[in-house]
């Protein structure tokens, strides 16, 4: 099931912020996610905050009338964030399964974010897709609508360790919703998923391989978490499947970055790699980077001027509140200058242009030389001239936990 959400604040009945927090609003870039809860099955390991149809038991946000519910949520940040809110300059579509939705409604989601923000000229905008929804009719719909990037979950190219992930598509079908996507003019992402139970080192080699043969502009490679509550979770618990020794993430890791460098793919984020620079997903660098964004649906996490705040998980409630003009915010939180320094050493390190020293405080400013001597940072980005860095070597990111230790003086 999905994973529990934080204690917190109570949030206002009109979602309304802090004036602390909408007063630096312009000053950075604001992305809106939009949440679509739906899935046709629920995969083993996943405890996002998802739902099948039989689930909901026709109570509440249906696929029918979701879009409904979306808009009515932004129509109420709209009002909280006021004429001083930036154009938008990253819209993200996930779930969940956003392509459950008709073609027609995720484009009128965007319209409205468009029709109450505006967009920034050149925004990205980006949904989430299984393969086996995505056919040549959609993405024309999608990009006529304004939609510019897909992001496929292909998870694997084995058909084994698809079955043990209970993906639903087919390794072969991979290759149709990419040339779809391609046709339409828009750029295409591949996520990967490594570290599955009985996933071999050649498995996973083979996933890499085909991933970078159908030319995406964009791929991720995530580990796999095992998280409690799941359906995988109570299997390997039960001895009904093993999960890998415990240096197999970072041998996979390891042959993630040599198989796409070689493609000629740079990493950006430890877990992402672009052809170009024009194809990193702006949206997760705004995240990253500790930009504002509001998250639409249940479930849906937003920051806006150091304020956090959570949205009601279920579609029955979140859709009863947002259609009655009230927020459907479950809680929420004003983040310390202590915490949201914390956050930004912890994030900012996982990018390719590393923390730049002067954002380090004291005690980070002295640990970097020991993690430079331990072959963790590099010894180079530290001392150039123009704005010298922390930045991870290949070390450095499978140890990365160790580095934003050091770096707070934990």
């Amino acid at each position: 099931m999905p994973s529990a959400l934080p204690d917190g604040d109570p949030v206002p009945s009109d979602g309304s912020l802090p004036a602390t927090a909408l007063a630096g609003l312009g000053e950075r870039q604001l992305g809106i996610y939009l949440h679509v809860p739906f899935c046709s099955v629920r995969c083993g390991y996943c405890d996002f905050n998802t739902y099948t149809i039989s689930e909901l038991g026709g109570h509440g946000a249906s696929v029918a009338t979701y879009a409904d519910a979306a808009v009515a949520e932004l129509g109420l940040a709209r009002r909280v964030l006021g004429d001083d809110a930036p154009a938008v300059s990253t819209v993200f579509v996930g779930g969940g399964t956003p392509t459950m939705l008709r073609a027609d409604d995720l484009v009128l989601m965007l319209g409205e974010v468009g029709e109450g923000f505006g967009l920034q000229p050149g925004a990205e905008v980006t949904t989430e897709a299984n393969p086996d929804t995505v056919n040549p009719q959609v993405a024309r719909a999608l990009a006529a609508g304004g939609f510019n990037r897909v992001s496929l979950g292909m998870q694997s190219a084995v058909p084994h360790v698809l079955a043990t992930l209970e993906r639903t598509h087919d390794p072969a079908g991979v290759a149709t919703a990419v040339r779809a996507v391609r046709e339409a003019g828009m750029q295409v992402s591949l996520d990967l998923i490594y570290g599955t139970p009985g996933e071999s080192i050649d498995d996973w080699r083979r996933s890499l391989e085909a991933a970078v043969e159908l030319e995406p502009d964009h791929i991720s490679a995530y580990a796999l978490v095992v998280e409690d509550g799941t359906k995988l979770a109570a299997q390997v618990r039960r001895g009904l499947v093993r999960m890998p020794e415990d240096d197999d993430e970072a041998a996979k890791y390891e042959i993630a970055e040599s198989v796409l460098s070689t493609a000629g793919f740079d990493w950006y984020e430890i877990s992402n790699w672009a052809r170009r620079p024009d194809a990193r997903c702006r949206h997760n660098e705004l995240y990253w980077r500790g930009d504002h964004w509001w998250g639409i649906g249940p479930g849906a996490h937003s920051h806006v001027g150091g304020v956090r705040w959570w949205n009601v998980k279920h579609p029955a409630p979140y859709a009863d509140r947002v259609m009655s003009g009230v927020s459907p915010g479950a809680g929420r939180e004003l983040l310390t200058a202590e915490q949201r320094y914390d956050e930004q050493v912890l994030l900012g390190i996982r990018l390719t242009e590393g923390l730049p020293l002067d954002a380090l405080q004291a005690p980070g400013r002295a640990a970097v030389a020991g993690l430079i001597a331990d072959g963790l940072l590099d010894g180079a980005a530290a001392v150039r001239l123009e704005r010298p860095a922390a930045r991870l070597t290949l070390r450095g990111r499978l140890l990365a936990d160790t580095v934003v230790r050091a770096l707070l003086a934990y």
